[in-house]
């Protein structure tokens, strides 16, 4: 069998509905390489020229906004895939995607991908779902962002990243995010984001070491989230 046949990213992306013969063709024609931490994938307005499979660690998607704000819009963890709006849809990458840790990549070019589109109904059918899921996630995110005041969403992307990303043995949250990224994950001054935290690790529902943060007390965590 072909690598491509045994990857993470073929068991839980839309590259499962590909036959053999698909895989075989695209283990020839991607192109595989390591990406540092806080490197790019590929930044906001860049025209991307196919498809990026996370094969191992987290990227953040994030947008600029015109107070040079970073504002986080996702978190990406291995199994899934990059660039297929932009593809389909032919404009520029809406998001930069960041490495928060060191990353291994497979790009797969847009002729090939569009090959296994045009030819594999499935496969479309499953690149499509996946789309229409990340719009749901904004649409989630964009309503939390308005509904929620900036504690409660603080409690809830602390949840998330627990939930989604594990812990590790020490009992911290297993992705490190910098103060300043939490606070543009959660739309808030860096300042404010910092406040918070001393005051959840004060209450006794986190705590603090450095820059690791470890839930002490989750039942709390969780009303505080949905308090509103």
């Amino acid at each position: 069998m072909s690598k491509c046949e045994q990857c993470i990213v073929r068991q839980f992306s839309s590259l499962k509905s590909l036959n053999k013969e698909e895989l075989l063709r695209m283990a020839d024609c991607k192109t595989s390489y390591t990406i540092k931490k806080g490197e790019p994938i590929f930044e906001e307005v860049e025209i991307t020229k196919g498809v990026f499979c996370i094969k191992e660690g987290i990227c953040k998607l994030s947008k600029l906004s015109a107070n040079g704000k970073d504002q986080i819009v996702k978190l990406v963890k291995p199994g899934e895939l990059l660039g297929q709006r932009s593809m389909i849809s032919e404009e520029p990458a809406n998001l930069s995607a960041v490495a928060l840790e060191d990353m291994e990549v497979c790009f797969i070019p847009k002729t090939e991908i569009m090959g296994f589109f045009n030819g594999n109904n499935e496969f479309s059918m499953n690149v499509m779902k996946t789309i229409c899921g990340d719009l749901k996630e904004s649409d989630d995110h964009m309503v939390s962002m308005a509904q929620k005041n900036v504690k409660e969403r603080l409690a809830e992307t602390l949840l998330y990243l627990e939930d989604t990303f594990g812990k590790n043995d020490d009992g911290a949250l297993h992705i490190q995010l910098s103060r300043d990224e939490l606070a543009g994950m959660i739309g808030t001054a860096t300042e404010s984001c910092i406040r918070l935290l001393s005051e959840l690790n004060k209450s006794g529902i986190i705590d603090l070491v450095g820059k690791k943060i470890a839930i002490i007390d989750r039942n709390k965590l969780k009303r505080m989230s949905e308090s509103c």
